[in-house]
């Protein structure tokens, strides 16, 4: 169970991150800083989705 757990509070950071990069693609300008803030939080967002995902799919629940 609390591998799950784990698995769902790295699953909502991943999409937090994921909307925060989709938030500043679409209000930023083009300097390097808000490029980078992309790419840092797009990346991280979805390393931290795709973690999410693999543990709650591989996570066997136990009948106790």
């Amino acid at each position: 169970m609390e591998k799950r757990l784990i698995g769902i509070i790295l699953t909502l950071l991943g999409v937090a991150g994921l909307i925060t990069a989709g938030y500043f693609f679409m209000n930023s300008g083009t300097g390097t800083r808000d490029i980078k803030s992309i790419i840092m939080y797009g990346v991280l967002g979805l390393i931290f989705f795709l973690a999410g995902i693999g543990l709650i799919q591989n996570t066997k629940d136990k009948a106790t």
